[in-house]
């Protein structure tokens, strides 16, 4: 990789409750099964981000989700980066910012920018889901369960924002069908269970 994620991990850990953390962990990896699918399809340019720019923006986006940056959340996040003698592309900046445009005014403008927006909350309905299986492990979780959860049970991980979610399907943005989403998202979580305590 050309950034060393190990420094971008420390200080995403040393910033962040084992929760949030546990998201970014979450995130990144999902950011990561989106762009590996879009590029098995055929469906990415040279003009899109890297992927380790995708993996990256997973990573940090919640970085400023803390302490005194907490209320400015996500605009802070290069400021923050900047404490830890750290630096991201711009690129990688304008991710983070899209995953949250009533904050930071910016609509999602490529593919990347659309994956953290739809990816950002499913993260959590999937814990959600494991966390109500016996054995509390996402290897025992199945894409089935988590997309009846989403559909039929609004009160259930209510604070997912599935409006946002369910815009991975639109033609000019992702154009994945939500299916699609929910089980690479599961997959690349499975991967990483042992990281994310699940």
């Amino acid at each position: 990789m050309s950034y060393e994620r190990v420094k971008f991990l420390d200080a995403v850990r040393d910033r962040l409750e084992k929760n949030i953390f546990y998201h970014s962990l979450a995130l990144e990896t999902c950011m990561g099964g989106v762009y590996d699918y879009l590029k098995a399809q055929g469906k990415l340019t040279e003009a899109d981000p890297s992927r380790e720019d995708w993996l990256l923006a997973g990573l940090i986006h919640d970085i400023d989700y803390s302490g005194e940056y907490k209320d400015q959340h996500p605009n802070k996040t290069a400021e923050l980066l900047a404490k830890y003698a750290l630096e991201a592309p711009e690129s990688v900046i304008n991710i983070v910012k899209a995953h949250s445009p009533s904050l930071t005014g910016r609509q999602p403008q490529n593919k990347a920018e659309w994956a953290i927006f739809c990816l950002d909350s499913l993260t959590g309905l999937i814990v959600a889901v494991a966390f109500v299986y016996p054995s509390r492990k996402m290897a025992d979780v199945k894409a089935s369960s988590v997309l009846k959860r989403f559909l039929k049970e609004p009160r259930f991980a209510a604070g997912t924002r599935r409006d946002e979610v369910a815009m991975c399907a639109k033609e000019d943005g992702l154009n994945i069908p939500l299916e699609k989403l929910v089980e690479i998202s599961l997959s690349s979580m499975q991967a990483i269970a042992a990281e994310i305590g699940l």
